[in-house]
């Protein structure tokens, strides 16, 4: 009777389980949140069934269950490879689906330098197309002052190569049994991480134009800022790699968790590059600086 039941193939069935339903009603309830809670802020109104949703608390809520969803979805994964669950076969299929995930937020940047380089190689177009005060056929439009990408720019540029060069310590030590070396490395990039988000938030806050009175502060924000939620994400996940790791939760036979946070780190440090060069370099050439 145990021969019946007994595994002889390299794939885990995995046991039922409640995740994807409660992440699809997380998202539905997230998604359709965030369009109330702009509608709140923008003073109107957002009404279905008689009723209005044009309130900040559905958005709140779906991202509490998103949250909920992941943290428990993330545990009960750690929990199969602890009991085995993921051979030679389920670790290399965990691995394709990191890199398709890679694979898909690098489209989704593409198109917001696909919007930034349309918008500055035909600034006419794209100037005329939104209708604001700023004229002139130019880019940056004239009358837009820009950030020196030698000041807080640079300096944002270092801290994330730093900061790849710190989780690519953690890695190397991991993979040669030096538990100090990778919970050094680790927490050290989670720093930088943290360091890197305040700076930029800084940058924001005295940023001389805005989001939505011209077509280069609408380009500059939702990529850059995209970017710096990409950021936060990646700080969230080695955060909780550095839990793990203090806990002893990772092999050098076993950390697939751990490549995945550094693969997703080294793509948001190498995204940061192309924004760098091609949106404060690029981009502001010629423009007048603010100070």
């Amino acid at each position: 009777m145990a021969d019946t039941h007994q595994k002889n193939h390299d794939y885990h069935i995995i046991d039922p389980s409640p995740w994807p339903f409660l992440a699809s009603i997380g998202a539905f309830v997230l998604t359709f949140g965030g369009v109330g809670y702009m509608r709140y802020l923008h003073g109107s109104e957002f009404k279905l069934f008689g009723l209005n949703f044009a309130t900040p608390w559905l958005f709140f809520i779906g991202l509490a269950i998103v949250l909920y969803t992941m943290v428990g979805w993330w545990a009960d994964t750690i929990k199969e490879g602890r009991e085995g669950h993921h051979t030679r076969v389920v670790s290399l299929h965990l691995r394709y689906g990191m890199i398709m995930f890679i694979a898909s937020e690098v489209m989704f940047f593409v198109a917001w330098f696909w919007a930034f380089f349309d918008a500055s190689l035909y600034p006419h177009e794209a100037i005329q197309a939104s209708r604001l005060e700023f004229t002139g056929g130019q880019w940056p439009p004239k009358g837009i002052e820009v950030l020196d990408p030698w000041h807080l720019p640079i300096y944002n540029t270092v801290i994330l190569l730093l900061s790849g060069t710190c989780v690519t310590w953690a890695h190397h030590a991991l993979l040669h049994g030096d538990r100090k070396g990778l919970i050094n490395g680790l927490a050290l990039t989670v720093l930088l991480g943290v360091l890197f988000s305040f700076v930029q938030a800084y940058e924001y806050a005295h940023a001389p134009f805005d989001f939505k009175n011209s077509i280069y502060g609408a380009t500059f924000f939702m990529s850059t800022g995209f970017h710096g939620f990409h950021v936060f994400v990646g700080t969230i996940f080695l955060l909780v790699c550095l839990v793990r790791a203090i806990r002893g939760g990772f092999t050098p036979e076993k950390h697939f968790g751990f490549e995945a946070a550094a693969w997703y780190w080294h793509f948001v440090d190498v995204v940061w590059l192309f924004l760098f060069f091609a949106i404060y370099i690029w981009g502001d050439w010629g423009a007048p600086l603010a100070h």
